[in-house]
């Protein structure tokens, strides 16, 4: 492949990643008029269009969007090969692109941002939160972080923290007037705080396993919400009953503002992984991140 086609083909990556000619352009340090013409270019070498343009937005074509797909791989492990060769510095540095849950990124990830930035005062975290299982490589992640049980087989994955256990919680003053449920199935008579799947949109059933025995429960109740701290403020204030991650009510319990329920139901699990994909080349703030939650203090995760 000829360095021309190569520039090409990044030029065609970087205006889909931004979906505009003009930030294209300003991130390749060209003009947006000669970056449209480097497509233009490249489409009428290939045949085929590969941006659907229109005065207010450029969006990818089918046959843009399968390039984009195979040549995205190809390009991150260039960048890595690139990186690996001439970073000869002691110190790692750049730009590591991490998509998390806001869970994982505020439980997890928030205690190690101050000691990694002193370790490596050179790398630089961008962090994305996003609820959806995206694929890291497409959009053009260095890595994410997920539960265990969410990712792909050729993904490689790094234990983060301890296994982690889902609590059914209450107030007090909803179990005064309501009772505690006595098994999982009676929390369909009970007035419960619901989460929303933000990538289907469908309602989590709750999960409760003691011994061989595994149950699902769809519950009802006055809350539906995409978000947990929503649930939690409910939960607190007495309307209803949540079903959420230990480190989120731990205190509350501890402080009489929240009954645990159901405790023998919900053991623990394991939790939360960093992922990246299988490739040869790695590039150096990855490895040093990596390298930093091996070490880490338990208190930091």
């Amino acid at each position: 492949m000829r360095g021309s086609d190569f520039a090409e083909l990044r030029a065609f990556a970087s205006v889909a990643e931004h979906g505009s000619f003009r930030s294209a352009a300003a991130q390749l340090g060209m003009s947006a008029s000669a970056l449209s013409q480097t497509i233009r270019n490249l489409e009428d070498r290939l045949g085929v269009r590969l941006l659907n343009r229109t005065t207010r937005s450029v969006g990818l074509s089918e046959a843009g969007a399968r390039l984009l797909a195979r040549m995205t791989p190809a390009i991150a492990d260039l960048d890595a090969a690139v990186a690996e060769v001439t970073d000869q510095r002691d110190a790692p540095s750049g730009r590591l692109r991490i998509n998390a849950t806001r869970v994982a990124a505020m439980h997890l990830m928030a205690p190690l941002i101050g000691p990694f930035a002193m370790a490596y005062p050179d790398i630089v975290l961008d962090i994305t939160l996003d609820e959806r299982l995206v694929d890291i490589v497409a959009g053009g992640f260095d890595a994410g972080v997920r539960l265990g049980e969410r990712l792909d087989k050729d993904m490689i994955a790094v234990r983060m923290g301890s296994a982690v256990r889902m609590m059914v919680v209450a107030a007090p003053a909803y179990v005064a007037r309501a009772g505690i449920p006595e098994t999982p199935r009676d929390l369909r008579g009970h007035r419960c705080l619901n989460y929303r799947w933000p990538t289907s949109g469908s309602l989590y059933r709750w999960e409760f396993e003691r011994g061989a025995e595994k149950l699902d429960i769809a519950v009802e109740g006055p809350l539906v919400t995409d978000e947990p701290e929503l649930g939690l403020r409910a939960a607190l204030d007495g309307a209803g009953i949540a079903y959420l991650f230990e480190h989120q009510v731990r205190e509350h319990v501890a402080a009489g503002r929240l009954v645990h329920l159901l405790a023998d139901w919900s053991p623990p699990f394991p939790g939360f992984y960093l992922y990246y994909p299988s490739r040869r080349q790695m590039i150096r703030p990855l490895r040093a991140f990596i390298d930093f939650v091996a070490t880490a203090r338990p208190h930091q995760l």
